[in-house]
């Protein structure tokens, strides 16, 4: 095994080892004890008794895997399973059908629905066990590498693909509760003379420190700061007017002032890394749309570096 994935591997199994969350669906509570009894120890259990109420746990909380009864009044196991998997936010959690019907045709119309394993009632504990804990190595496994497709391998942040995803995300949900959405362009001012003094590979260092720097300063968990491309990065602030985004981008600004490292190639006073953001906000509505606020930031942007760099320009769209 080489060493990515024995790192995929070994976080998986922490993950593992802090009580993965399973839901139990089924509508006798006998079934319901006999799981429950297998699982308390080093599981946190939750129940359902039916395959409404599995979906409306599942649209406030996310369990790590479901064990699902086929056999249930008014919504069976396969449709439950079905309707999961055509959720943007259930899709990916494992399903595994309890059943105490083990035939073939059974087994194809779970796996049509999309489950990813049958365990027989008269299974052992041990067995179901081993079948749960399988399944919940493959989703942290799986878990992982989705979460690695949206990191920038050079800083650690939120990569371009994932600014995407979740600029698209907090687009709609802005416009569906009419609230203010910002947006930062930030860029380190004359980078490129950083590199020809200094070398890529304390470029590199400096664009870490900007990172985490720009991170640390986003302190609500529903803000986002990502890398754009080369010495530009990007942050998503929901909920917030152009006056608070001006209060944020001037507290970023100051900080990645306040790390002071040498830049002697700059032809700015001061002879340190400084960085210049653009700024745009809108409530977000049917005459205007994402692609347009981006734009705006970008512009600011640009209006920074010709007023002279080192500062912020705003607008409201």
């Amino acid at each position: 095994m080489n060493r990515f994935n024995d790192i995929i591997l070994k976080t998986a199994e922490v993950r593992l080892a802090s009580r993965p969350k399973l839901l139990l669906v089924d509508d006798q509570p006998l079934n319901i004890r006999l799981l429950h009894e297998i699982f308390q120890s080093d599981h946190e259990i939750f129940v359902a008794t039916s395959g409404a109420d599995a979906l409306a746990f599942c649209a406030t909380q996310l369990p790590d895997l479901i064990l699902l009864d086929v056999i249930m009044p008014h919504m069976d196991g396969h449709e439950v399973c079905r309707r999961l998997k055509q959720g943007e936010n259930t899709r990916d959690i494992p399903v595994i059908f309890v059943t105490s019907h083990s035939d073939g045709p059974e087994e194809e119309l779970g796996l049509e629905a999309g489950a990813v394993d049958f365990i027989s009632k008269s299974a052992s504990a041990r067995i179901i066990r081993a079948r749960v804990r399988s399944q919940l190595t493959l989703k942290y496994q799986a878990d992982l590498l989705r979460s690695l497709t949206r990191i920038d391998s050079m800083t650690g942040m939120a990569n371009r693909r994932h600014f995407d995803e979740m600029m698209e995300a907090e687009w709609r949900r802005c416009a569906r509760d009419v609230k203010p959405l910002s947006v930062l362009m930030i860029d380190i001012d004359f980078f490129k003379h950083y590199n020809d003094r200094y070398g890529h590979q304390a470029g590199d260092d400096c664009l870490q420190q900007v990172a985490q720097c720009l991170q640390e300063g986003l302190t609500r968990s529903h803000d986002l700061a990502a890398r754009y491309g080369g010495e530009e990065f990007v942050c998503i602030l929901p909920d917030t007017p152009l006056e608070g985004g001006q209060v944020k981008a001037t507290d970023l600004i100051n900080a990645i002032r306040k790390l002071a490292i040498t830049h002697e190639a700059t032809e700015l006073a001061g002879g340190i890394v400084t960085a210049s953001i653009g700024l745009a906000s809108v409530t977000p509505d049917h005459q205007h749309t994402m692609e347009d606020l981006i734009s705006a930031a970008d512009s600011m942007l640009y209006q920074a570096k010709r007023q002279g760099r080192a500062r912020i320009c705003a607008m409201q769209i």
